[in-house]
Protein backbone atom coordinates (compact mmCIF):
# COMPACT_ATOMS: atom_id res chain seq x y z
CA UNK A 1 0.00 0.00 0.00
CA UNK A 2 0.90 3.34 -0.95
CA UNK A 3 1.83 5.81 2.33
CA UNK A 4 -0.20 9.15 2.03
CA UNK A 5 2.93 10.86 2.27
CA UNK A 6 3.93 9.74 -1.38
CA UNK A 7 0.59 9.86 -2.89
CA UNK A 8 0.95 13.95 -1.39
CA UNK A 9 4.44 13.81 -3.74
CA UNK A 10 2.96 12.95 -6.72
CA UNK A 11 -0.15 14.60 -6.53
CA UNK A 12 2.42 17.63 -5.79
CA UNK A 13 4.57 16.46 -8.92
CA UNK A 14 1.58 16.25 -11.41
CA UNK A 15 0.96 20.12 -10.26
CA UNK A 16 4.58 20.63 -10.90
CA UNK A 17 4.48 19.58 -14.55
CA UNK A 18 1.43 21.55 -15.20
CA UNK A 19 3.71 24.35 -14.43
CA UNK A 20 5.79 23.87 -16.79
CA UNK A 21 8.52 22.12 -14.44
CA UNK A 22 9.82 19.35 -15.21
CA UNK A 23 10.44 16.22 -12.90
CA UNK A 24 13.90 15.15 -11.96
CA UNK A 25 13.84 12.67 -9.20
CA UNK A 26 10.99 11.88 -6.92
CA UNK A 27 12.64 11.02 -3.33
CA UNK A 28 16.06 11.43 -3.85
CA UNK A 29 18.30 10.58 -0.95
CA UNK A 30 21.97 11.11 0.00
CA UNK A 31 23.57 10.00 3.03
CA UNK A 32 22.36 12.81 4.64
CA UNK A 33 18.54 13.04 3.83
CA UNK A 34 16.02 12.79 1.12
CA UNK A 35 14.21 15.33 -1.17
CA UNK A 36 11.06 15.10 -1.81
CA UNK A 37 10.84 16.26 -5.63
CA UNK A 38 13.42 18.01 -7.59
CA UNK A 39 12.70 19.68 -10.70
CA UNK A 40 13.80 21.79 -13.27
CA UNK A 41 12.15 24.94 -15.16
CA UNK A 42 13.01 23.60 -18.58
CA UNK A 43 13.30 27.24 -20.57
CA UNK A 44 15.16 29.01 -17.58
CA UNK A 45 18.35 27.85 -15.03
CA UNK A 46 16.74 26.80 -12.20
CA UNK A 47 16.64 23.81 -10.02
CA UNK A 48 13.53 23.41 -7.47
CA UNK A 49 14.01 21.26 -4.18
CA UNK A 50 10.51 20.91 -3.17
CA UNK A 51 9.58 19.45 0.30
CA UNK A 52 6.14 18.24 0.91
CA UNK A 53 4.15 18.41 3.73
CA UNK A 54 0.86 16.05 3.38
CA UNK A 55 -1.20 16.57 6.70
CA UNK A 56 -5.04 15.87 8.08
CA UNK A 57 -7.21 18.78 8.81
CA UNK A 58 -6.68 19.37 12.59
CA UNK A 59 -3.40 19.19 12.90
CA UNK A 60 -0.91 20.24 15.57
CA UNK A 61 1.91 21.51 12.96
CA UNK A 62 -0.46 24.25 11.24
CA UNK A 63 -0.64 21.87 7.47
CA UNK A 64 3.29 20.78 8.21
CA UNK A 65 4.95 23.99 7.77
CA UNK A 66 6.28 24.17 11.37
CA UNK A 67 7.61 19.99 10.79
CA UNK A 68 10.27 22.10 8.40
CA UNK A 69 12.37 23.06 10.83
CA UNK A 70 15.81 24.64 10.78
CA UNK A 71 17.25 21.14 10.96
CA UNK A 72 15.24 20.30 8.23
CA UNK A 73 15.91 22.92 5.80
CA UNK A 74 19.90 22.01 6.69
CA UNK A 75 19.16 18.25 6.45
CA UNK A 76 17.21 19.40 2.71
CA UNK A 77 20.30 22.00 2.06
CA UNK A 78 22.90 19.65 3.00
CA UNK A 79 20.95 16.65 0.75
CA UNK A 80 20.97 19.85 -2.31
CA UNK A 81 24.59 19.99 -2.24
CA UNK A 82 25.28 16.05 -2.41
CA UNK A 83 22.75 16.09 -5.49
CA UNK A 84 24.51 19.21 -7.40
CA UNK A 85 28.05 17.39 -6.89
CA UNK A 86 26.75 14.53 -8.48
CA UNK A 87 24.77 15.92 -11.18
CA UNK A 88 27.07 18.82 -12.16
CA UNK A 89 25.33 19.98 -15.22
CA UNK A 90 23.16 21.61 -12.41
CA UNK A 91 26.15 23.47 -10.68
CA UNK A 92 25.56 26.79 -12.77
CA UNK A 93 21.67 26.65 -11.96
CA UNK A 94 19.34 29.42 -9.59
CA UNK A 95 18.36 26.54 -6.81
CA UNK A 96 15.44 27.43 -5.18
CA UNK A 97 13.75 25.52 -1.68
CA UNK A 98 9.89 25.05 -1.49
CA UNK A 99 7.48 23.68 0.51
CA UNK A 100 4.24 22.21 -0.65
CA UNK A 101 1.15 21.75 1.88
CA UNK A 102 -0.59 19.18 0.95
CA UNK A 103 -4.28 18.37 2.94
CA UNK A 104 -5.69 15.01 2.88
CA UNK A 105 -9.21 13.24 3.82
CA UNK A 106 -11.11 10.19 2.26
CA UNK A 107 -12.27 10.68 -0.70
CA UNK A 108 -16.10 12.27 -0.57
CA UNK A 109 -18.07 9.90 -2.53
CA UNK A 110 -20.83 12.82 -3.17
CA UNK A 111 -17.62 14.34 -4.79
CA UNK A 112 -18.23 14.66 -8.26
CA UNK A 113 -14.74 13.43 -10.07
CA UNK A 114 -14.69 15.37 -12.58
CA UNK A 115 -15.38 18.57 -10.63
CA UNK A 116 -11.51 19.65 -10.89
CA UNK A 117 -9.45 18.12 -13.59
CA UNK A 118 -6.83 20.23 -13.36
CA UNK A 119 -5.15 20.39 -9.64
CA UNK A 120 -5.18 23.96 -8.38
CA UNK A 121 -4.16 25.92 -5.58
CA UNK A 122 -6.99 25.52 -2.46
CA UNK A 123 -9.52 23.18 -4.89
CA UNK A 124 -10.07 19.90 -3.68
CA UNK A 125 -9.60 16.64 -5.69
CA UNK A 126 -10.50 13.22 -6.05
CA UNK A 127 -7.71 11.31 -6.07
CA UNK A 128 -7.45 7.56 -5.51
CA UNK A 129 -9.48 7.03 -2.11
CA UNK A 130 -8.33 10.48 -0.83
CA UNK A 131 -9.53 13.96 -1.16
CA UNK A 132 -6.67 16.17 -1.46
CA UNK A 133 -6.43 19.83 -1.88
CA UNK A 134 -3.30 21.66 -2.15
CA UNK A 135 -3.05 24.48 0.57
CA UNK A 136 -0.53 26.62 -0.87
CA UNK A 137 3.00 26.29 -2.43
CA UNK A 138 5.47 28.62 -1.12
CA UNK A 139 7.92 29.34 -3.44
CA UNK A 140 11.75 30.18 -1.79
CA UNK A 141 10.49 28.82 1.55
CA UNK A 142 13.86 29.10 3.15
Amino acid sequence: MISIGKIGEQFVAQWLTSQGWQILHERWRSPWGEIDLIAQQLDINIVIFVEVKTRKTRNWNQDGILAVTPQKQAKIRQTADYFLGEYSQFSNFFCRFDVALVHHQPANHNFSKNSYSVIKIGQPIQWGNYQLTLLDYIEAAF
